[in-house]
């Protein structure tokens, strides 16, 4: 409900006064709070006195009741006096109260005197003291607020300080992880290098194919150019061709590194750079193996060597020296080998009504030199002994054995013995005194004027016969046990009928037999070979021989010795 408007015409100063005195009163009696009341006060006498600046001031004061919650209301409009309402909006102040609110006529301006303003200004006082009891209580809440906010952004800014502490230390944790994958990858990468090197390098034992080989592998990648400096080549050149670095490498036995920057490489000396190479740093790594062989010089393939690089090729080196001694050891067992076997094969005899040629082919790929050996020599009786033989192993012990069993062998032909006589003696003799090796054979006999002759075998492949006519002939009877093995045994003559000039092939199993095919099919086309051979061809039983071995040898790994022996009788008569 609200009252019936009660209309304050302010024309002075003093009417001012006395207008914000009843309004105090009023608003003060109906139980307004003190930051209310003089926020109302304020706001009032301010618009009093523009209201004055225009010529006086018409104050309309209006009471009624709000809601339930929200209790009483004081309204009042302030306008300047003469002005119609409809072209002046007045000034609103509405303000709520928690008391009812009554004007009475001692609340008027009109009925207010000077001891009404004297205890107007002391309320204002007081008002004013209880404001700044507020205002200091909101100060001290706002700096209690505040230091509590100081509190909360210094804990604020630890936490971001925290959170980038761990940032940093995730991020170097990420670093160094991502550091050691790159390392243990490169490792990985080098040491599969290495692994595939080493079993390149290792694989030959020829030291020309093995330094062939050592520039594909390290060329671009690891080294820009290879040079291998090997002391005891005889197309080496002097000292003066070779850079300084890798001859102090050959003098000390230590790795050197030339360059304009010190390569701070593990186990390696620095020099200054090579003339040589002025501007790529040199790695020169002695090749230390029962003694330094010789320099590999390697070319940087950039500006400078990667240390982890460096440790994988002096390992590298350190392999390639025991390949290339392994190989000149080899090759120096090798010749020594073949040399022996070759100073035991005899010269093939002149023998009345029989022409004789033979070939010797050392394995060129491997080990497998000394084993074979061909013989042919004539007895007290004019016969002619054709021998051909294996003995297991290889190198200058299977070449040694080799000589004992054809000097054995001729002592006992001397004595007359058939050759299965001479396999059983000598079959004993191995078995006693070489119980670790083995030997294959077959023997011969030749007679002039005797169209039989008299062979026997021990283990041996079977000796191929081709007729004038061109008709071939395996002797494929069932050849005795091999020589050595550790059983008794006696071995049986066998005799075949050949008409004159008729050819005789013995040979070893180097000649026909193939890893991928046995041997059977080798000797097959050993007796194609033999049965194309043409009737003048066989006059020159030489060429015969090396016609037999082209077709042979073109599919051969040559990983074995060879030895073909051909025996030919005097033709007849037309």
């Amino acid at each position: 409900m609200t009252t019936t408007p009660d209309v304050w015409r302010i024309a002075s100063a003093s009417d001012a006064a006395r207008a914000r005195t009843a309004a105090a009163r009023l608003v003060a009696a109906a139980g307004a709070p003190p930051v209310d009341r003089a926020r109302f006060l304020t706001a009032l006498t301010a618009r009093l006195r523009q209201c004055l600046d225009q010529g006086g001031a018409e104050l309309v004061v209006s009471t009624g009741q709000c809601t339930a919650d929200t209790g009483r209301r004081v309204r009042v409009d302030v306008r300047p006096a003469g002005h119609p309402p409809e072209k002046t909006p007045p000034w609103q102040f509405t303000l709520t109260c928690p008391h009812p609110v009554r004007l009475t006529g001692t609340d008027r301006p009109a009925e207010l005197d000077g001891s009404d303003l004297a205890e107007d200004l002391l309320a204002a006082d007081e008002d004013t003291a209880a404001v700044l009891g507020r205002l200091d209580e909101l100060e001290e809440l706002v700096r209690f607020h505040r230091e509590e906010l100081h509190q909360t952004n210094q804990g604020v800014l630890a936490l971001h300080a925290e959170l980038d502490a761990a940032s940093r230390a995730q991020r170097e944790l990420l670093e160094a992880e991502r550091a050691a994958r790159a390392a243990a990858e490169n490792a990985r990468r080098l040491l599969t290098f290495l692994t595939t090197a080493s079993a390149v390098v290792t694989a030959s034992l020829d030291h020309e194919d093995i330094l062939r080989r050592l520039p594909q592998l390290l060329v671009p990648e690891y080294a820009d150019h290879v040079d291998v400096w090997l002391f005891d080549d005889e197309h080496t050149p002097h000292h003066g061709d070779h850079p300084a670095a890798a001859v102090t490498a050959a003098r000390t036995g230590r790795p050197q590194h030339a360059a304009v920057h010190p390569g701070d490489l593990p186990g390696v000396e620095d020099h200054p750079p090579s003339v040589l190479s002025p501007d790529r740093p040199l790695l020169c790594i002695p090749l230390t193996a029962r003694g330094v062989l010789g320099v590999l010089t390697l070319t940087a393939p950039g500006p400078r060597f990667d240390p982890d690089t460096c440790v994988m090729l002096l390992e590298l080196a350190r392999r390639l020296a025991i390949a290339l001694d392994n190989a000149r050891r080899y090759e120096q067992h090798r010749d020594t080998a073949e040399a022996l076997q070759r100073a035991q094969l005899t010269e093939l005899p002149t023998a009345e009504g029989l022409f004789l040629a033979a070939r010797y082919l050392p394995a060129t790929h491997g080990l497998n030199i000394g084993g074979d050996w061909y013989d042919a020599f004539a007895q007290p009786d004019g016969s002619v002994l054709a021998v051909i033989g294996d003995v297991t192993g290889h190198g200058l012990r299977a070449a040694v054995i080799m000589g004992q069993l054809r000097t054995a062998l001729r002592a006992y032909a001397v004595e007359g013995d058939s050759p299965a006589r001479i396999l059983t003696r000598l079959h004993h003799m191995l078995r006693h005194q070489q119980p670790e090796l083995y030997a294959t054979a077959v023997i011969a006999r030749f007679t002039p004027g005797d169209p039989d002759v008299v062979w026997a075998a021990a283990g041996h492949p079977p000796a191929v016969m081709r007729s004038p006519d061109g008709e071939v002939r395996v002797l494929d009877t069932k050849p005795g046990i091999m020589l050595g093995v550790p059983l008794p045994y006696e071995y049986e003559d066998h005799v075949v009928r050949i008409r004159p000039g008729s050819t005789v092939a013995l040979y070893t199993d180097g000649l026909v037999e193939r890893r991928a095919q046995g041997i059977d099919p080798g000797i097959t086309r050993l007796a194609h070979a033999l049965a194309a051979l043409s009737t003048a061809e066989l006059e020159d039983l030489d060429a015969c021989a090396d016609s037999l071995l082209k077709p042979m040898l073109h599919d051969s790994e040559r990983d074995d010795d060879i030895c073909l022996l051909l025996c030919r009788t005097v033709p007849g008569p037309p």
